[in-house]
């Protein structure tokens, strides 16, 4: 092993790297001086690696490393330096600065981390936990209490009350299940946030609540997912812990009695608040109520939810009255303009829980997906649908929260930081010289392309007339056909064979088979896959109208097939304005208007690959398929508006993003027309999941052939 540097061959080389910060060289070098080679190489990797971000990180850095290098092993020194890293990013230098001179305070959270669950590690498991369950869409996130204000549910950002990590991670789902209880049972419509703050004694009067609701709580958990109930049980266990004491079955048993409604615990904090019981010790997963917090975000949803049903319901009743006949037409023309109400059903599975029937002209109708969630959202913030939610406004278009103030501001606030403010998805990127992500860095706004009438589609379809046939009959060649399997005990006919062949047996004295029968096996594809569409400022000419004739041409053979299949462009510009462009969504049937979207593609900025594709792959995880794929349509390596992320650390995002994506079972491949793509795409994709067009001209007739090489 080579000998450790001395203090002045460590001084030279603190100069090159921080030239800048001159000030304490001689005595960090001092410092270092001590430590052994491999220490004193990895605090110099660091100091490098550090310099790139911010200068001033890494002179806190080297301050403080022999502390840390003399007191924490490696890897946890490279938590800490990493833990710096973050908060930089999030919050700024000062924060950062905290960071790294509070060595002691992150050790005693190391300890604590050896049995802890991280939020970050097991988030991908917590999110699955709480997609699975009904309701509304809740993102993770992490604070210092646990709480919910409807859209997202606040958990620790690391667990480690319990002395295992099994018990750690019980604890997280736990505090997840009781905080999408809240969101889901009532805890939080408004009638009961502006009863709480109505209260004089605003805060005893939310300790009981809170007390009641528990209890309420948990016997509907206990109903409806009782394997985290159990796990529940055995965290209280474990804390000395009991969700309701003798004192308080009372009331247990009162609110049960009453009928499962926060409405009900809210009746009991009025009845017995001048003269309240002890209260409880709060259950370990229970965490805090912030109602006022609430308040503001369920006012703003409601208000952009019954924006946006209203419009959306105008493009519904258009839909609807092109269904009618004529008669029922002219006849609804002298009723009152309210064509659309609402009517209550109780549940019969939950007593005193209502479904809401929409009502078309006093008809029943089963609306679009969007409108049945919206709908439902609405019921989880009111407990009902009132009747100006439902008159038809607006030109029918309607756009997710926040999205029209980043359409009119995307120049202005892009810069200032504020663009992510609402309406967009945070990602992490990896860092591969941090050998970490960043921590939601990527702001990603999904966007629709505008259908575009050029006469593009009828020019493309007349072009390649004559490549059209072939190309369907190859496709319809992918169905298969049934096939029919004989001497099977059961089926759709009698197989002749077989019985003649069982009546030979019989009359030769042996056991007749039962085997009779032949049945048809159909074949069905379960396919689902996703085409990843290079929007960027190089794709403008002929590679943009290459692209769009290629995926022109094959949905118009996917039609035979009848394999689900999306389409999304990607573009964007630096990591605060990435975009993914739907052109069609899993859920969009193939027609006029898709294919005036296609004919719509235009380039656009940048390529910043790994934010793109973990957004669609997060898109694609949703489908239930058997086999699911992700095909990037691309004419270049990874790009963006800074130097930094058109390196090598673009690379190593997407091939990060690719390797996520493998993880949840998509395979992905690349169709590049980059000459260039041999030095980098075997990096990326594997050795075998890319394929180079050496001419633009023949895209559309490859995307084609490849499509069906991938999916035989």
């Amino acid at each position: 092993m080579s000998k450790p540097l001395d203090a002045d061959q460590l001084e030279d080389l603190l100069e090159d790297i921080l030239w800048a910060e001159v000030s304490s060289k001689r005595a960090s070098a001092l410092a270092l001086a001590r430590l052994t080679r491999s220490q004193q190489e990895f605090a110099l990797h660091w100091v490098r690696t550090l310099e790139k971000d911010n200068t001033a990180c890494a002179y806190q850095f080297l301050t403080h490393a022999y502390r840390a290098l003399t007191n924490l092993s490696l890897p946890d020194v490279e938590r800490w330096i990493i833990r710096g890293l973050d908060v930089y990013d999030q919050s700024g230098l000062y924060a950062a600065v905290e960071v790294f001179r509070n060595v002691e305070e992150f050790l005693e959270h190391t300890r604590a981390a050896q049995v802890g669950a991280s939020l970050t590690e097991h988030a991908g498991v917590l999110e699955r936990v709480v997609l699975g369950l009904s309701g509304r869409r809740l993102a993770l996130a992490a604070a210092e209490t646990i709480h919910t204000d409807t859209e997202t549910l606040f958990l620790p950002a690391t667990a480690s009350r319990f002395g295992s990590r099994e018990d750690n991670f019980r604890f997280l789902k736990a505090a997840a299940a009781y905080l999408w209880a809240q969101t889901r049972f009532g805890t939080w419509r408004l009638g009961i946030i502006e009863a709480l703050l109505g209260f004089d004694d605003t805060n005893r009067a939310l300790r009981l609540f809170h007390t009641f609701e528990t209890l309420r709580l948990d016997a509907r958990i206990a109903r409806e997912l009782p394997g985290i109930h159990r796990d529940m049980q055995h965290l209280n266990a474990l804390a000395g812990q009991c969700v309701c004491p003798p004192h308080w079955e009372i009331w247990r048993d009162r609110l049960r009695r009453a009928g499962d409604r926060a409405q009900d615990s809210l009746t009991l904090v009025a009845e017995v608040l001048a003269a309240p019981p002890p209260l409880p010790e709060p259950l370990c997963y229970q965490g805090e109520l912030y109602p006022d917090r609430v308040e503001g975000v369920l006012r703003a949803r409601l208000e952009d939810e019954k924006a946006g049903l209203r419009s959306l319901l105008v493009r519904y009743r258009k839909e609807l009255e092109s269904e009618q006949p004529a008669s029922e037409r002219e006849a609804a023309c002298g009723k009152e303009n309210i064509p659309f109400t609402a009517r209550k059903q109780e549940r019969d599975e939950h007593p005193g829980e209502f479904e809401i029937e929409i009502l078309f002209h006093d008809r029943p109708v089963s609306p679009p997906e969007d409108i049945r969630r919206l709908i439902g959202s609405i019921m989880l913030d009111l407990g009902e649908l009132p009747p100006d939610y439902l008159v038809p406004a607006g030109d029918g278009h309607y756009k997710p929260k926040g999205a029209e103030e980043a359409d009119e501001n995307a120049g202005a606030d892009v810069w200032s930081g504020t663009y992510h403010e609402r309406g967009a998805y945070l990602y992490n990127e990896w860092d591969f010289r941090r050998r970490t992500y960043r921590k939601s860095w990527c702001v990603m706004r999904e966007l629709r392309v505008e259908p575009k009438l050029d006469g593009f589609v009828q020019k493309t379809l007349d072009k390649y007339s004559r490549h059209l046939p072939g190309l369907r009959k190859t496709f319809e060649a992918l169905r298969g056909e049934d096939k029919w399997l004989k001497k099977e005990p059961f089926g759709d006919e009698v197989d002749i064979d077989a019985l003649v062949e069982a009546h030979a047996d019989a009359r030769c004295g042996l056991e007749m088979s039962d085997r009779l029968f032949a049945r048809r096996d159909r074949v069905e594809r379960n396919i689902a896959v996703m085409f990843m569409v290079d929007m960027s400022g190089s794709t403008r000419g002929w590679i943009n109208q290459a692209e769009r004739e290629s995926l022109l041409l094959l949905c118009e053979a996917l039609e035979i097939l009848g394999d689900r299949y999306a389409i999304y462009g990607f573009s964007g510009m630096t990591r605060k304005r990435c975009e993914t462009f739907c052109i069609k969504s899993f859920e969009d049937a193939y027609g006029d208007e898709i294919r005036g979207r296609i004919a719509g593609i235009e380039a656009k900025d940048y390529t910043r690959m790994g934010v793109a594709i973990r957004h669609l792959t997060g898109i694609l995880d949703r489908i239930d398929a058997k086999t699911r794929i992700l095909i990037t349509l691309s004419d270049g390596k990874p790009d963006d508006y800074s130097d930094e992320y058109r390196s090598e650390y673009g690379i190593e995002d997407t091939r990060r993003a690719l390797i996520e994506a493998k993880r949840r079972g998509i395979h992905s491949f690349c169709i590049t027309i980059d000459k260039e793509g041999q030095e980098y795409l075997p990096h990326m994709y594997g050795a075998v999941n890319y394929t180079i067009v050496d001419a633009v001209e023949r895209l559309p007739y490859k995307v084609s052939e490849i499509y069906r090489r991938l999916t035989v």
